[in-house]
């Protein structure tokens, strides 16, 4: 099912590519319904065409096409691209998709009355399994944030959380990926090193990753007892786990996450 709205992206990069792949992909959007403009004429047009979308020269363009603003520019470019438009967003509804700004910081940025929400997503909505992060304080009606969810459910797993704890759910669904493709690198590594060519271990690696999450997601499993699901007394899996223990996996994750944010 498409939904009504003309989506305009103000900024075309990696994540606004990944969004606007997904609506396409699932037919929540038509080519036609979604316009973008970068700081990149040039590089816009190659890759608005890649999908068959409108590659816009402004702003102001893709504003005046669009019922819904994506705002998707780098967070500290968020202030001088806003200001020259922020008059005729008063009528759209507005998504930020730029990390660490929230409702209080688009109240001061936008005019007054202005309906808007702060999201976070990840790259793999290009291929409808993403995760978005949504602030819980918003200005959409119930219609538009209605609008919203189905422009977005088809694409990605919607979690709608205070605004304290987005960042800490941005480590996993936003900064992960990163590691979890470390992770299938070096399976295959492993197994590459014990003779299985390498496009065939990737393969194998990479839908057991997301065979497992798919299979977490649709029983609610603990992960804990998935692990011993697979572990038989004296077999080869306890074996496996035993060693990554000795070498400190889990403290290794966490440590990773306690990087990101600080600690």
């Amino acid at each position: 099912m498409s939904i009504s709205w003309n989506v305009g992206f103000i900024g075309y990069g990696n994540m606004a590519q990944a969004i606007a792949k997904g609506l396409v992909a699932t037919g929540t959007c038509a080519p036609q319904q979604i316009y973008a403009c970068a700081a990149h004429y040039d590089k816009l047009q190659q890759n608005a065409a890649l999908l068959g979308i409108h590659p816009e020269k402004s702003a102001e363009d893709v504003v005046r096409h669009s019922d819904c603003v994506v705002l998707a520019v780098k967070p500290y470019l968020i202030e001088s691209v806003v200001a020259p438009i922020a008059s005729l967003l008063g009528d759209k509804v507005v998504i930020s998709i730029a990390s660490g700004l929230y409702f209080e910081d688009y109240e001061a940025l936008l005019p007054a009355g202005t309906h808007h929400i702060s999201t976070l997503p990840n790259t793999p909505i290009a291929v409808q399994e993403g995760t978005l992060l949504c602030e819980d304080k918003h200005s959409l009606s119930p219609e538009e944030f209605q609008q919203f969810t189905q422009m977005f459910e088809r694409i990605a797993l919607i979690e709608v959380l205070p605004a304290k704890l987005v960042s800490a759910a941005d480590t996993i669904s936003g900064c992960a990926p990163a590691f979890t493709a470390m992770y299938l690198e070096a399976l295959a590594d492993g197994a590459v090193k014990h003779g299985l060519p390498r496009a065939t271990a990737y393969r194998l690696a990479a839908r057991m990753i997301s065979g497992t999450g798919k299979l977490y997601l649709e029983s609610g499993t603990h992960p804990g007892a998935m692990k011993d699901a697979v572990c038989s007394p004296g077999g080869i899996t306890i074996k496996g786990v035993a060693a990554l223990e000795k070498s400190g996996f889990r403290g290794a994750v966490i440590g990773a996450i306690d990087a990101i944010k600080g600690l």
